[in-house]
Parts: C-alpha cells; sequence; structure tokens
C-alpha cells in the first residue's frame, strides 16, 4: 500500500515537472502563475500543520501506522543486510588458508611450516676470551 503512495507521489513531480505544449483553449485553469502555485502550496502545507488539532484520532492512528512501518522497514532492512552478508561476504578471513600449510602424515593442515634453514641457529661471532694473561 506504501510503495502505491510513493509510486503516485513520484509520477505526479514527473508529470508536474514535463514540459507540456502551450495551451489553445485559453482557459484560466492554464494561466496560473508560479507565484499562485506557491502562495497555494504554502496555504495546504499550512492547512495540514493543523490537522492534528482538528482530527486527533487521525493523527495518532497515523502516527501509529508510521511507526510500525518503520519497525517493519527496519526489520527487512536487517534481515537483507544479515542476507546479503551471508552470501556475498568471503568465507575466509584473510589469515592463512588450510591449503598453503604444510600437511603431517594423516593429510591435516599444520602449522609446522618452518624449513630447516629457518630452524637453524643464526651465526654468532667469536667469543671473547676471559683469558687474564692476554688482557696485559
Amino acid at each position: 500500500m506504501f510503495f502505491l503512495f510513493r509510486v503516485a507521489f513520484w509520477l505526479s513531480i514527473v508529470l508536474i515537472l514535463l514540459p507540456s505544449a502551450p495551451s489553445q483553449s485559453g482557459s484560466e485553469a492554464a494561466k496560473i502563475d508560479t507565484g499562485d502555485a506557491m502562495s497555494a502550496a504554502s496555504a495546504t502545507v499550512t492547512d495540514l500543520r493543523q490537522f492534528c488539532s482538528r482530527q486527533p484520532e487521525a493523527c495518532s492512528v497515523g502516527t501509529q501506522v508510521a511507526m510500525t512501518i518503520g519497525y517493519k522497514a527496519q526489520a527487512g532492512a536487517k534481515m537483507l543486510y544479515d542476507f546479503l552478508s551471508e552470501r556475498l561476504a568471503p568465507h575466509d578471513t584473510g589469515s592463512i588458508s588450510a591449503t598453503s600449510g604444510k600437511t603431517d602424515r594423516a593429510g591435516r593442515s599444520s602449522q609446522n611450516t618452518l624449513t630447516p634453514a629457518d630452524l637453524a641457529p643464526s651465526w654468532r661471532g667469536p667469543q671473547a676470551r676471559k683469558d687474564a694473561k692476554h688482557s696485559a
């Protein structure tokens, strides 16, 4: 139902903004000035502001309907977000994947990915002598 209101609103905006051919009938309806249209629109807005004071029951029901539609839209957006997150998000986090590591004898992925060169101790220079005879 709300969709129909939105469609009607946008269609009316499009129809108002479309250029029209000059009127050949010369009627008064075709000779509306922009200032007259603006004053009529402002009078309509002023009248709509007073609607809740004239019709408090309709205003409260409208408020409840608007809140319900808002909650439904929020729940629908959350469901859509969750659905798209599940379907489009990558399933791996970019960390080490199971296929990039080595496998052990049973074929399982192993975290032991160091090579023998990695396990070898780093080079250390010659140790200083602790002999006191050579220091003098």
